[in-house]
């Protein structure tokens, strides 16, 4: 297999997208936290019902940045290995954009692991509903 300067750089396009995902979720999951926040001052919902929802926001917060986290190593090791490649040491380069790829995978997962935990979420909210039919 042929490692040159442009291998890594065929990740950039999609770590790149992968991250405004990852920001976008977050912005979302920053607005939804705000209103249970409102909700939760006002007392207007139920209070068993906000702290099932409290747990699950933390827990996707903490996933988010880890996938963010994650995702950014992935890009620094991906731009590590092309100046690796550059300086003309080619087994280092293919090495660090190996665990490139890996922390990108993890961060896949994590973003698998979220979206699975979000449903759960919307899942509580439906069920709030239909107690109330």
């Amino acid at each position: 297999m042929q490692f040159t300067i442009n291998t890594p750089a065929l990740l950039f396009p999609a770590i790149t997208l992968l991250m405004l995902a990852y920001t976008n979720r977050f912005l979302a999951l920053a607005t939804l936290i705000r209103n249970l926040n409102k909700q939760y001052k006002s007392m207007v919902a139920d209070r068993d019902l906000i702290q099932l929802q409290i747990k699950n926001l933390l827990r996707r917060l903490t996933l988010i940045k880890q996938m963010q986290a994650s995702g950014i190593v992935s890009f620094f090791f991906c731009v590590l290995s092309m100046l690796l490649v550059y300086f003309q040491h080619p087994f280092l380069a293919f090495s660090i954009f190996g665990l490139s790829l890996v922390l990108l995978l993890l961060s896949l997962i994590l973003s698998l692991n979220e979206i699975y935990i979000s449903t759960r979420a919307l899942e509580l909210e439906l069920k709030d509903m239909m107690k109330d039919q």
